[in-house]
Parts: structure tokens; C-alpha cells; sequence
């Protein structure tokens, strides 16, 4: 198998589940075709169409002599194979049209044509809070968002809130290159740990280097590190936070 066909496998749940049904109704019919060549001494091509219409060996040994008896036995075992992979073939499909697989896929290709239609937009790492939020906002805004997130739970939740997702890890190149970051004009690093921040911030830097880059650490220690990273904004969310209650405080009336 070729890297690339290989690569298509693994990308989709339904090929990987009927690549053993789909091998075994391929390997009934290389059997059946060679055991009838070899019990009846026919060619390829009608040996192949006695799979298709067993019937035909009635034919065949009225006129040609041969272990009549065991051709046809063989046919029905060969007949039964087929019956039986093709069985396998569509109930694994149906499995995977009622387990939600085939919706998976479509979803999946849609967000894809989605993405790669779009220019300009916000790419936010991380579905946590401080993402969901940035999210939210930028959507109301009318803003082009696509969050990637690596956990499940989130990536549905985000899924489920109308959010064009990437599901993986921002600080993977492929994962990056799936949310379009390369025609992006703002990243955000929004995950809940500083150090995943920064290395994303700095494969961010390489992959799109005029992109515009916003850092999430939760310590002030960790700006410099942003800074040299690549991050043309960093943001704390306990010092944002901190100077808008103390603002909220200075503008309250006093009593």
C-alpha cells in the first residue's frame, strides 16, 4: 500500500473499519477464480464469471470432461464466501451510517471546504474558558473564527456551538496548517498552559510570520519568553482581570 493511500486509511474511520471485509470479498474472489481455473482448466475471464453465474459449470462440464462434482462444491463454498464478506461489507457501512461515522465525515469535509475558503481570520488555540470567550465575542463581531482543540469534550462543545473546529494539537504543524493559519491574519494562544503557549507561539511565527500574534501566559515571567517567541500582544488573564476591577472599583460611587 502506498503512503498516500495509507494516509487516506488512516484518515477515515469508515475505510479503516471495512478494510478487513473489503479484504476478505477480495480474497474469496482471487480464491474462487483460481480454484476454478485450476479444478476446471478455464481462463481467467470465465473462471471470473462463474462467480457471477455458478450455474454456468453445468454447462461446462456437458461439454468438457472434469471433477464435476467437486467444481460445483467448491462453487457453493465460493458463493458462500461472497454472500457472507458482502454481508460483513454493508453491515459494517449501515454501523457506520447509524454509529454517527458517515455524519463524522461529512461534518468533517465541510468544515475543511469551510476553512480553506476563508482569509483573514482568527485562529484560537485552546476551547477553554479564556478561548470560549475570545470566541464568542469575535463570532458577535461578525469575525471569521477557527478554534483548535485536542480534547474531545471540548471540541464538541465548540462543535456544538456552531464553532468551526480543527480537532488536534496547535503544536503540531499539520494541525495548524488544517485551521488555515498560513492565510490567517490573527493567532491566539489561548490554552491553559503557558509553555503550550509559547511553543505554539513559535511554531506559529515560523509557518505564518506576518500573522498577528496574541500569547496567553498565566504569569508574568513568561512574557519575555513570549515576547522572544514571536507574540506582538501577551496577555495575563488575572492581571486583565485584576486592573478591570480596579478600574470598576475607581468609577463605582463612593459612600
Amino acid at each position: 500500500m502506498t503512503p498516500r493511500i495509507t494516509g487516506i486509511v488512516t484518515d477515515h474511520p469508515l475505510l479503516q473499519r471495512a478494510t478487513l471485509p473489503l479484504a476478505a470479498f477480495g480474497g474469496v474472489v482471487v480464491a474462487g477464480v483460481v480454484g476454478f481455473r485450476v479444478l476446471a482448466g478455464v481462463g481467467t475471464i470465465e473462471a471470473a464469471f462463474w462467480l457471477l453465474d455458478p450455474t454456468s459449470l453445468d454447462l461446462h462440464f456437458e461439454a468438457e470432461s472434469g471433477p464435476e462434482t467437486l467444481a460445483k462444491a467448491y462453487a457453493i463454498v465460493v458463493t458462500v464466501g461472497l454472500v457472507v464478506s458482502s454481508l460483513w461489507i454493508g453491515e459494517t457501512v449501515l454501523s457506520a451510517a447509524f454509529g454517527g461515522h458517515i455524519h463524522e465525515q461529512f461534518i468533517h469535509m465541510q468544515t475543511d471546504r469551510t476553512i480553506g475558503g476563508l482569509e483573514d481570520h482568527v485562529v484560537i488555540c485552546g476551547h477553554g474558558m479564556f478561548g470560549r470567550t475570545i470566541a464568542a465575542r469575535l463570532r458577535e463581531r461578525g469575525e471569521s473564527v477557527v478554534v483548535i482543540e485536542r480534547d474531545d469534550a471540548e471540541y464538541e462543545r465548540a462543535r456544538d456551538g456552531g464553532a468551526l473546529v480543527v480537532q488536534g494539537d496547535a503544536r503540531r504543524e499539520a494541525t495548524l496548517g488544517e485551521a488555515g493559519i498560513e492565510r490567517a491574519g490573527t493567532v491566539v494562544t489561548a490554552i491553559d498552559d503557558s509553555n503550550a503557549n509559547i511553543q505554539v507561539a513559535i511554531l506559529a511565527s515560523q509557518i505564518a510570520p506576518t500573522v498577528h500574534l496574541v500569547v496567553r501566559v498565566g504569569d508574568e515571567m513568561y512574557e519575555p519568553l513570549a515576547r522572544r517567541a514571536g507574540a506582538d500582544e501577551v496577555i495575563i488573564p488575572e492581571v486583565v482581570s485584576g486592573e478591570q476591577v480596579t478600574e470598576a472599583l475607581r468609577s463605582a460611587p463612593h459612600q
